[in-house]
């Protein structure tokens, strides 16, 4: 039968010092489930996170030795860890894929949905890709619109992965090139840094060769815009007419008619 507090009270001392003691070994006996469950589930979630963070890095690496490069690069792969939040059910099969508009490549995701489970759950995890290879990096600052020499950049290991704009690895693809911006030391030189020189500027008077079947005719018209070769340009004519073509090497303009 329970005893209460003030009937407890009435107790000789040596009673009363036992019976504490026999109260506190309940509780703590009756604690001690409680803390087990709950160990063990943090236990089966962090195994669950690990498993999870090893699928995807297999996976990755899988698909990054299927990616064709256009030249060797060294990878290396971050994966980023689940929200802690997140108590995800057991999961027979787990699939990774990759979300609509996600590539392999700099900063990016990749989606964990489970297929077998009683409850379905899609869960992304942060991914971080990075590939290095040798590139060409600006040794001083080069200011818009400055054609670039050889001497303005020096080969080095950067991570091609760093920005979305490509690498320009080639330096004939660089070498009298324009800068299309402000050019810093230490930047990497990609594909958005650089633009060929115009041939002629805005209002300019360039000859335009119209040809078609069985004919070609030259004349002269006033250009709407700057042009560098192989660029579209619109050009109005003497009559008023503004015609399309694409500017040559010469700095003439070829337009069908």
């Amino acid at each position: 039968m329970p005893i209460s507090f003030l009937a407890a009270a009435a107790l000789p001392a040596p009673w009363r010092t036992a019976l504490v003691a026999v109260a506190l070994t309940g509780a703590a006996l009756g604690a001690a489930p409680v803390q087990a469950q709950a160990q063990a589930q943090a236990q089966a979630q962090n195994q669950n996170a690990a498993d999870l963070g090893q699928l995807t890095q297999s996976w990755v690496d899988a698909a990054l030795q299927q990616t064709p490069q256009s030249s060797p690069l060294r990878m290396e792969v971050d994966v980023g860890a689940l929200d802690e939040r997140l108590r995800l059910a057991p999961c027979a099969r787990v699939e990774p894929y990759l979300p609509a508009g996600a590539r392999l490549w700099g900063r990016s995701r990749l989606g964990l949905r489970c297929l077998e489970g009683a409850t379905r759950w899609n869960v992304f995890l942060p991914l971080t890709i990075k590939a290095y290879g040798p590139a060409w990096v600006l040794t001083a600052n080069v200011p818009m619109g400055t054609a670039l020499t050889e001497a303005d950049a020096t080969q080095a290991e950067v991570d091609w992965a760093a920005e979305p704009a490509s690498v320009v690895a080639d330096p004939s693809m660089w070498v009298g090139q324009v800068a299309s911006r402000q050019l810093l030391a230490g930047q990497t030189l990609r594909q958005s840094m650089v633009r060929a020189p115009h041939l002629f500027k805005t209002g300019a008077q360039v000859r335009v060769v119209a040809e078609g079947p069985g004919y070609a005719v030259s004349a002269t018209g006033q250009a709407m815009a700057a042009g560098a070769v192989g660029q579209t340009v619109r050009i109005r004519m003497a009559n008023g007419r503004i015609i399309s073509g694409i500017v040559d090497e010469t700095g003439a303009v070829s337009a069908a008619l």
